[in-house]
């Protein structure tokens, strides 16, 4: 016969189990919250992939060096852009969106090389595929560009040009060809894209 104690003891644990379901029973409510939260990232992240597969699924594929740029005339923010005007240049376009962090970095760099080599013949067009210009205008407000800005919403111009990152860049000959393109941009890249432009510019430094 077993100790009375001992019995108290035993009879004591089927109790103390039973409390585990109503302890369990309170974890889907912690769990619930989660849904909430993955959704919202979710969102950001398809709004921009959505943009991204906008541009490069339809476009063309890219042009090679050595092949004339496809024209554009574009809405600015100093009336039209068009490149056949800037025909005789050498011409960097340079494609960017307001939610593109290298453009950060890029932009002041841009305003560099345009303040730098604009009398030896460099132009610097920067083309924006922001769906909502309101975007582009308040990252130019925060990132002044002292280049020539153009708007182009539908993405029409990226498709011709083959696009298939953010940000790209396209250098384009006094003869209207192709002779540099440039996906990305870091401070590593500043040296490069330096020497490319003043090889190409030629001349006297």
């Amino acid at each position: 016969m077993k100790p009375a104690a001992m019995l108290r003891a035993e009879g004591a644990m089927p109790r103390a189990e039973g409390t585990m379901p109503r302890a369990e029973g309170n974890m889907p409510r912690a769990e619930s919250t989660m849904p909430r939260a993955a959704g919202a990232a979710l969102t950001l992240a398809a709004g921009v992939l959505s943009m991204a597969m906008a541009i490069a699924a339809p476009a063309a594929a890219a042009f090679d060096v050595g092949t004339p740029a496809p024209a554009f005339d574009l809405a600015g923010l100093d009336g039209q852009v068009s490149l056949a005007r800037y025909q005789g240049k050498l011409v960097y376009v340079d494609f960017w969106a307001s939610w593109c962090g290298p453009c950060r970095q890029s932009f002041p760099w841009m305003n560099e090389m345009q303040a730098k080599y604009g009398a030896r013949g460099l132009q610097i067009i920067g083309v924006n595929l922001d769906a909502k210009n309101a975007d582009a205008r308040a990252f130019l407000a925060a990132t002044p560009a002292q280049f020539s800005i153009a708007f182009d919403p539908a993405g029409a111009t990226p498709k011709q040009y083959g696009l298939k990152g953010m940000p790209s860049s396209y250098l384009i000959g006094r003869d209207g060809k192709l002779v540099m393109t440039h996906m990305g941009f870091n401070q590593n890249d500043r040296a490069a894209l330096e020497d490319a432009i003043k090889n190409h510019l030629g001349g006297t430094p």
